[in-house]
């Protein structure tokens, strides 16, 4: 019998305002630092995506967000690339949180921006592009591929 997929499932926060979004720039995380991406998370034991993002949401931008207002728009999958098992993504946009947007964890992240969604940085991790890419033609859900991780040189193993 084949062993059953053990997919380790993340949620991330595309926080909407005046239509521009949050992105943040890794630092120091040994994870494609350098790199841009938005407030996000993995889903701990026991925990739904959505309280996941919400609770990313007031860890990295001190964002109170009700899970109300979370709209589930994107979920992607991406097999084993590299050290770390199959991932599915869940995208949430929110457009209303209590508090202010601040960068609540510099010592992971060392830049904090709003960005119109046609003036997306280059330097952004290819599953976020490809979750702005579904927000943009609405399209729910989208499987990265090993070529597309090869193409984008991400896919690691031997």
């Amino acid at each position: 019998m084949a062993e059953r997929n053990k997919a380790i499932p993340a949620a991330y926060l595309f926080f909407e305002k005046d239509g521009k979004y949050l992105i943040a720039r890794r630092v120091n995380t040994g994870y494609q630092d350098g790199v841009y991406q938005v407030p996000a998370g993995h889903v701990d034991e026991g925990e739904l995506p959505s309280e996941a993002a919400v609770r990313e949401g007031m860890e990295e931008v001190g964002a109170t967000i009700n899970p109300k207002d979370l709209a589930l728009f994107h979920v992607s999958y991406r097999p084993k690339h590299d050290n770390t098992d199959n991932r599915v993504d869940f995208f949430f946009k929110v457009s209303k949180w209590k508090g202010e947007i601040v960068n609540a964890e510099p010592h992971k992240c060392d830049d904090l921006k709003w960005v119109s969604l046609d003036k997306l940085p280059k330097n952004m991790t290819l599953h976020i592009k490809e979750a702005f890419r579904g927000l943009k033609e609405q399209t729910f859900y989208k499987e990265i591929d090993f070529s597309l991780l090869k193409k984008n040189g991400l896919y690691t193993l031997k």
